[in-house]
């Protein structure tokens, strides 16, 4: 095996609190990505469909409850033990909790970077402790994770600001954005980008749409600016049924390749 980013699908929205959906993301993005609308090199020029660079792993078929999440966390420990960098197609983003279980167990003090409108910090939503609302409860919970930052927040409420305190999370909320800024870290980074972080009027396809995020070139100016070691991603919370013209399906394609491009950059994949 001489691939070292694989594209695998987790078509799971069974924890989405307000709409379904998301399940039916991922084969769109794909589309997207491998469209002759566009090409597979990066803004910094790495051409992702030269050589080996990068794979495409399908879609994983998925139960339910919390095999669904076994089944996840088992098919990245599978990837990550042939040697391949992970990035993730949501499904909501109640995936990235097995993800990153997983990537900790090969990477321990793990850092983690979410994008996001949503703080995801709650310990229950709606009777559910593994709703897309709480992953990052579930993953700080298990002290596995070093450092997770947050970037687009708009959205904290009493308890979640609790419990950003409570875990000690570095919270970027957009009334205090700044587009100078440089994010730097020591340990391997994990990046999580649920697309709500993006303002809808560049990304409709969304189930939960908050106004005031970021624009696309603003995440992208993030990305491609972070100082340190990025070894694996996820794309969640694309919504097609609520879709413009699949705007949001090529807005999550760039940030596939983007993402890819900045793992193999930073050194992140295996040589």
């Amino acid at each position: 095996m001489s691939e070292r980013i694989a594209i695998v699908g987790f078509p799971l929205d069974e924890n989405s609190s307000y709409l379904r959906g998301c399940a039916e993301a991922p084969p769109l993005i794909r589309a997207a990505l491998f469209s002759n609308a566009s090409h597979l090199t990066s803004e910094t020029g790495r051409d992702l469909g030269a050589g080996s660079s990068m794979f495409d792993a399908g879609d994983v078929s998925l139960g339910s409850g919390k095999v669904a999440l076994l089944e996840i966390e088992r098919a990245v420990s599978a990837l990550l033990d042939r040697g391949l960098s992970p990035v993730s197609l949501g499904g909501d983003h109640a995936i990235a909790y097995p993800i990153v279980k997983a990537i900790t167990r090969k990477y321990p003090g793990l850092a983690v970077l979410q994008f996001d409108a949503h703080p995801d910090l709650y310990d229950e939503y709606e009777g559910n402790r593994y709703s897309h609302a709480c992953p990052f409860a579930r993953i700080l919970e298990e002290g596995a994770v070093s450092r997770l930052v947050q970037v687009g927040i708009r959205t904290m409420n009493a308890h979640q600001r609790a419990q950003a305190a409570r875990f000690g999370v570095d919270v970027i909320e957009m009334r205090d954005w700044r587009d100078d800024l440089v994010l730097e870290f020591d340990a391997p980074l994990y990046v999580s980008f649920d697309i709500d972080a993006l303002d809808p009027a560049f990304a409709p396809g969304v189930s939960h749409r908050e106004p005031g995020g970021l624009s696309v070139r603003q995440a992208l100016r993030v990305v491609q600016s972070l100082k340190g070691t990025v070894i694996g991603a996820d794309i969640v919370e694309y919504n097609p049924r609520v879709d413009a013209s699949n705007v949001t399906a090529v807005v999550c394609a760039k940030l596939v390749k983007e993402l890819a491009s900045k793992i193999l950059d930073s050194g992140g994949a295996p040589p």
